[in-house]
């Protein structure tokens, strides 16, 4: 998947010739094919996933945390929003020993199942006032059961994508299934921003946050269900045969290739590190310690996002002239210059908090346009697909998940200093992964 050849990188591929004869005698599959079910997957996972996260500023705190303070129930709020990053190379685990035994369309609709019943059971959850600390843990159950749905999910498509991409596009075609990120952010911040601004309090912790969790239910059993019939015909089926993108076993996988797991983690840190330092955190300093609108500042993410979706297709079209990996490099170092100005931005008022969020977006898009899979070229041909969807997981886990927590409540409690700290850790490990994988080529 890497825009530079690695010696592990498969030759171009031909586009493959459906069973199917229709008006000149084939059928062929383009990779803007694969690109749709791409897109759509990951922005519906996207809009789930932030709609959680928005949730666990606004909403959680008060609801399932009111007999605390507003700083420690949204950090005990973020503790267990990390629960799902925790879960997630735990579901992929056990969902490729389902595909094995039986089939991809059976692991998608075990996903599929999972993720809707954890999804729509959030939004039916009564808080605390009713169930007491049952209601706490319930969320947290609901919380891991959607992390295992989502590493349920992985359907291989953006490794078919990436494998069947023209030659000198493979940046291009890389960066799409990235933009379901902005695009999901886009929606959620859009209508929690509706309905906030929309309802009194009272209504809107009562009852209006959770026609949220309905949209995003409906979303992903739609969205779901169109991946499930676009990988069981029999062309993609074959596909992903001829590429070998099957599960393999997680042990053979973590003994033999561990160390591209690794590698490949940490090579896209400085963009996971970023990724919530601009979407989740800065809403949970500004309704904290800020006299910001929250309706306003929804908004002004809504903007940001389409900044960072615009810095994502960018990001396609440098990558494809310098490269994957130098994309990478090179907008990890961006992000540490940032990283050292983002206290007094975030310390400036409302005028710093805007450059810091807009700027931040911006950023986010380029970096995380070529994040997904940049190195994992080097896994053998048929280690992709496990290995793909594990680097994915760990990558989270290590860079994400504990973010808005780590943030907020360092920074509340011995300043914003440590924000910087925090993304130049990231920087830091972005920039050795790539010179470790760079090393391990031209040792090979």
């Amino acid at each position: 998947m890497a825009s530079t050849q690695s010696h592990t990188e498969l030759p171009a591929p031909k586009v493959f010739e459906g069973r199917n004869q229709h008006l000149h005698g084939d059928t062929r599959i383009e990779p803007g094919e694969i690109a749709v079910g791409v897109v759509i997957g990951r922005a519906s996972e996207y809009f789930d996933f932030f709609v959680y996260a928005i949730a666990s500023v606004l909403v959680f705190p008060a609801v399932f945390f009111p007999f605390e303070g507003a700083l420690e129930g949204t950090l005990w709020s973020f503790v267990i929003f990390s629960f799902a990053f925790i879960a997630r190379p735990i579901g992929t685990a056990i969902s490729m020993k389902i595909q094995s035994h039986f089939n991809r369309q059976v692991k998608l609709t075990i996903a599929l199942f999972l993720l809707g019943i954890s999804t729509v059971c959030i939004a039916f959850l009564p808080g605390y006032a009713s169930l007491g600390f049952s209601s706490i843990v319930l969320l947290s159950v609901l919380r891991i059961g959607q992390g295992l749905a989502l590493g349920g999910s992985w359907d291989g498509l953006p490794s078919l994508l990436a494998l069947n991409a023209p030659e000198g596009k493979r940046g291009w075609y890389a960066m799409l299934g990235q933009l379901g990120a902005p695009v999901g952010f886009m929606l959620a911040s859009g209508l929690f921003a509706y309905l906030y601004a929309s309802l009194p309090a009272e209504d809107f912790l009562s009852w209006g946050w959770r026609y949220t969790f309905y949209v995003a239910f409906a979303i992903n059993v739609v969205a779901l269900f169109a991946r499930l019939r676009l990988v069981s015909t029999d062309e993609y089926a074959h596909m992903l045969e001829e590429r070998e993108l099957a599960p393999t076993s997680i042990t053979e996988l973590t003994r033999t290739q561990g160390h591209n797991i690794v590698i490949g983690a940490f090579a896209a840190l400085a963009s996971y590190a970023l990724f919530h330092l601009v979407t989740v955190f800065p809403l949970s300093w500004i309704k904290l310690f800020s006299d910001h609108s929250i309706t306003e500042f929804l908004g002004l993410q809504v903007f940001g996002a389409f900044l960072a979706a615009g810095g994502v297709v960018v990001s396609g079209l440098i990558a494809d002239h310098i490269g994957r990996r130098k994309t990478l490099g090179s907008l990890a170092v961006a992000i540490g210059v940032f990283a050292l100005f983002a206290p007094l931005l975030l310390d400036g008022g409302r005028i710093g908090q805007d450059i810091f969020l807009l700027l931040g977006f911006l950023l986010l898009g380029l970096s995380y346009g070529q994040a997904a899979g940049a190195v994992t070229a080097n896994f053998e041909p048929k280690y992709r697909y496990a290995g793909a969807a594990l680097t994915s997981d760990f990558a989270w886990l290590i860079g994400a998940a504990f973010a808005p927590l780590v943030a907020l409540g360092l920074s509340a409690r011995f300043g914003l200093a440590f924000i910087s700290l925090y993304l130049l850790s990231g920087v830091v490990c972005t920039l050795v992964a790539l010179r470790i994988n760079r090393s391990m080529e031209v040792r090979d």
